[in-house]
């Protein structure tokens, strides 16, 4: 039976990818940074990206290491930190989460991911990376925060490619159980939309009535984003559910 490891699996994205590695009939071991409880086909890891502490007993034994756990901070040092230990412990498929617009979007955040896919294709271990859009769900948080004050800025020629979870996890699955496979094409949901036509969907949607103030986002990560450099290129993967349809179930 095939161990497969996965850092951040209870998160948004994780909640979604470990049922399906389940249903595949692998041995699932879930890094946590609290002890927690195990369930039929899976079992929990404590340790901690960020010191180390505890990573290398939770990748020794893992065949597969599926790498979702992510923050604004550290993602870089914490990849570095699994990626030797999967070195160490004879890892035979490192998979990572990443996003569109790494190495085109001038965002520190951006740059701290593009780290993170180099400690990746550096750690000597056969991989693979998937760039993502953003999530529907954090559309939908970015939305819901936004829309809390009266006034509710509006980012001009700004655009966005949201992506279901469910779809990301399916591929992603796809992805740990195939053959490393580098750099793959990225996922994005499959419509394009209008920053402003995200929030007055949204606004229409929940029946608030908000002012809208057109704004423009300055320098070079403004000019970046009205170029569509967040957005999927030629010969991308497309997922299958729309905002539109994710919306209607999460009101």
């Amino acid at each position: 039976m095939t161990t497969i490891l996965v850092t951040g699996g209870t998160g948004t994205l994780g909640r979604q990818v470990v049922p399906l590695l389940r249903e595949t009939g692998a041995k699932v071991r879930v890094l946590s940074r609290q002890a927690r409880t195990g369930d039929e086909g899976v079992e929990y890891a404590v340790a901690d990206l960020l010191t180390g502490e505890g990573v290398e007993a939770a990748v020794d034994g893992a065949e597969i290491v599926v790498h979702l756990a992510g923050g604004q901070k550290g993602d870089d040092v914490a990849t570095r930190t699994l990626a030797a230990a999967a070195r160490k412990f004879g890892v035979r498929h490192l998979v990572y989460i990443s996003v569109i617009g790494v190495g085109r979007v001038p965002l520190g955040w951006l740059r701290m991911k593009e780290a993170a896919e180099q400690a990746i294709e550096d750690s000597g271990v056969p991989w693979t990376t998937l760039r993502a859009a953003q999530f529907h769900d954090l559309v939908l948080k970015t939305l819901q925060g936004m829309t809390k004050s009266p006034v509710v800025p509006v980012p001009g020629g700004m655009r966005f490619q949201p992506v279901d979870t469910h779809d990301v996890a399916v591929r992603l699955v796809e992805l740990a159980l195939g053959e490393p496979a580098g750099l793959v094409p990225d996922l994005a949901g499959p419509q394009v939309y209008e920053m402003r036509d995200l929030i007055t969907g949204y606004l229409r949607a929940t029946g608030k009535r908000r002012l809208l103030l057109p704004i423009r986002v300055p320098g070079a990560a403004g000019k970046a984003y009205r170029d569509g450099a967040n957005l999927t290129v030629t010969g991308a993967d497309l997922g299958t559910r729309t905002w539109e349809q994710f919306a209607a179930t999460a009101a």
